[in-house]
């Protein structure tokens, strides 16, 4: 009997966990130690970060022009 693996089960975070952990990593002395205190990985901390800072590119996504952003 050859079972097969589940697939990996992608975690979820809803606007609040997001904006508790974007406000914990900008009062932290580390964006890395504040993934740590929440449990996450640090590249999603420094994504939410980043989508944060630019709120209509992240919106938008790829259809956003660059020559139009300015």
């Amino acid at each position: 009997m050859n079972e097969t693996p589940k697939p990996y089960k992608r975690s979820k975070y809803d606007a609040a966990f997001r904006a508790e952990a974007l406000r914990l990593a900008a009062q932290s002395r580390s964006t890395q130690a504040a993934a740590r205190a929440l449990n996450i990985a640090p590249k999603r901390l420094y994504q939410w970060q980043k989508a944060a800072q630019t709120p209509v590119a992240a919106a938008l996504g790829d259809t956003l022009d660059p020559a139009t952003a300015a």
